[in-house]
């Protein structure tokens, strides 16, 4: 990272993993210029379920940091039942709103950046906080959860092998599930047995252990480590 304290975009960081990212960078020093649905101070306002709001939170955030942008994590996402019984519009629905917040935006935001990078302001970090699903598929419920994050993964190696010559860094880290509201209704009832059943560490992981691995990638994490995918799952699935 370059010696002055660098500025970091966050997308999805008003709760959750998001959250506790910007929390931890803010400690180390960084300036993060934060993304939710609604706008607030440091906070850029876009949902990125809509047509051109990830350009639009690329443009304001440079904005915002006076025309230098460090690094990206990119950490906003949606996680939604969406049953194959459903009807075909709905389900078509679900499948295209999922991937134009998992991953259409993430590619958006990340070429802006490499842009960004490529014209005079040498060298960046993009993190990606990808899911275990992207490895293992998900539940009948969520192929189109794992397809976003499966090309995630596949778009973070394509930009680490494509753009290191010109110290432009890629990282993922693939999760499972997570304590944060998100998978709140997931870690209740009678579900909640099962999917810690198949979780070796005995519980989920928590927000801020996401956030140590997404921030270490940001700021310290060895150039050559550019490609890597992070597990951080409590060995529900190794690889």
């Amino acid at each position: 990272m370059p010696h002055h304290a660098p500025t970091i975009l966050v997308t999805g960081s008003t709760r959750g993993i998001g959250a506790a990212i910007a929390r931890q960078l803010r400690a180390r020093g960084a300036t993060v210029i934060g993304h939710g649905r609604k706008a607030a101070p440091g906070v850029v306002g876009a949902d990125l379920g809509e047509p051109g709001a990830a350009q639009n939170l690329w443009e304001s955030a440079l904005a915002l940091a006076h025309g230098r942008i460090d690094a990206v994590v990119n950490n906003a996402g949606l996680f939604a039942d969406n049953p194959i019984d459903v009807s075909d519009n709905a389900w078509l629905d679900a499948w295209e709103e999922t991937l134009r917040i998992n991953l259409t935006a993430t590619a958006q935001l990340s070429r802006a950046a490499v842009r960004h990078w490529q014209g005079g302001q040498r060298g960046g970090r993009i993190v990606h906080i990808a899911s275990r699903a992207a490895h293992r598929g998900d539940s009948p419920d969520h192929w189109h959860y794992a397809a976003a994050k499966g090309g995630m993964v596949a778009l973070h190696k394509t930009i680490a092998r494509g753009y290191a010559h010109q110290d432009i860094l890629s990282f993922a880290v693939s999760p499972g599930f997570v304590a944060t509201d998100m998978a709140a209704d997931y870690l209740v009832g009678d579900g909640a047995a099962t999917i810690l059943g198949q979780i070796p560490l005995g519980r989920v992981a928590s927000a801020d252990e996401i956030a140590a691995i997404a921030t270490f990638c940001a700021l310290d994490a060895p150039a050559s480590m550019t490609g890597a995918v992070i597990d951080a799952n409590g060995a529900s699935h190794v690889r």
